[in-house]
């Protein structure tokens, strides 16, 4: 006896019959099973653990946008009776009829299917909505595997940067956009679409590694406001107007290949320590930071100069240090040169570097 009945559309993939149909959310928690079983070794279960931390992230998501949240299709297996109806003979759509018995088992997308649930806990109208489910006949669990496999082994994550700049709802990523617009010299050097840029780059900046200096200095900021874009925008023209390479960059006095190879200037770890200093100014509006940085015209950025960047941006044997601490010192050191005074946990840090 057939109990599930969806509308469906009928396609064809490898010369295997599959179907798309529009599943309310309120029965995902019915109809799929889960193979996520503690004693269940990996080799005999088709799918990869939940990843319990990824479902309170995607349901604040649903929760947070009810209104325009959006999800690709679910991709499952049917292990059992079914058919296909079509509304017209040989027809592709129709009505694809399943067994009250039949498992049916996630190939791609439990995570979403799991949060899904979770939301719908809160705010139970959400069940009354759809999300699309691509079902294939099971084939047993070495299809299935190799399914998953199949389905996940080409899929490439986006890029931060692309991810910010195509997101509208988070402010700090939104703000991020404008102020590369207005700075025409972040606007020519900064590459929208990659993480990670290569030697032969024509860009400087990645918008992810500006993105988050931005964070940085906003980071203590619950009600981002027009006046933050404000400060964001004066501030950076301020970095940039006061920094001399980059304007003989701009008036091609300098070559970007140079620029690179020989200064800390386009270092994410350097962005990140003006994203430091940022956050100090933002926090303290009395201090003039637009004079302040017209101290930086005389800062040394040579990656040779490690009498200042040695320990801080520059390691032994020339490599450059990227980790956190590295941010603070760097940043140390410009508070020093830009005479502001260091807290305690910041002499703290300077304390260590200068006993290695």
């Amino acid at each position: 006896m057939f109990e599930y009945r969806f509308p469906a559309v009928k396609g064809v993939q490898a010369g295997r019959e599959y179907y798309v149909s529009m599943i309310p959310l309120k029965i995902l928690h019915k109809i799929f099973i889960s193979d996520d079983d503690d004693v269940v070794s990996p080799e005999f279960r088709a799918q990869r653990r939940l990843n319990e931390t990824r479902i309170p992230v995607i349901k604040d998501y649903i929760l947070e946008n009810p209104d325009s949240y959006v999800f690709s299709a679910l991709s499952a297996s049917i292990d059992g009776r079914f058919r296909f109806v079509p509304y017209e003979e040989n027809g592709e759509i129709g009505i694809l009829e399943i067994d009250l018995d039949t498992n049916f088992l996630i190939n791609d997308g439990q995570h979403r299917k799991a949060a899904i649930e979770e939301a719908i806990k809160e705010k139970p109208t959400l069940g009354e909505e759809t999300i699309s489910v691509v079902l294939f006949e099971d084939k047993g669990l070495s299809r299935s595997q190799q399914m998953f496999t199949d389905l996940n082994k080409h899929a490439v994550k986006t890029s931060n940067s692309i991810a910010t700049l195509y997101d509208s709802r988070d402010p700090i990523a939104v703000m991020t956009k404008q102020v590369i617009t207005e700075i025409p010299f972040f606007n020519m050097f900064t590459d929208k679409e990659k993480d990670n840029l290569g030697k032969n780059s024509s860009k400087l900046f990645t918008l992810n590694n500006i993105y988050k200096a931005n964070k940085r200095i906003l980071s203590r900021v619950d009600d981002i406001t027009d006046e933050d874009l404000e400060f964001l925008c004066s501030y950076w023209k301020a970095i940039v107007g006061n920094i001399v390479e980059w304007q003989e960059l701009l008036r091609k006095e300098i070559y970007k290949n140079e620029l690179k190879q020989h200064y800390i200037l386009c270092l994410n770890v350097t962005i990140s320590a003006f994203g430091r200093l940022g956050a100090y100014y933002y926090r303290n509006r009395s201090v003039d930071y637009k004079k302040d940085l017209k101290k930086l015209k005389k800062v040394n950025w040579s990656r040779d100069n490690l009498e200042d960047w040695g320990g801080r941006a520059i390691g032994e044997n020339g490599k450059i240090l990227t980790s956190e601490t590295s941010v603070v010192l760097i940043c140390n050191k410009l508070k020093m040169i830009l005479g502001i005074t260091l807290s305690d946990s910041e002499n703290k840090k300077e304390s260590e570097v200068n006993n290695t």
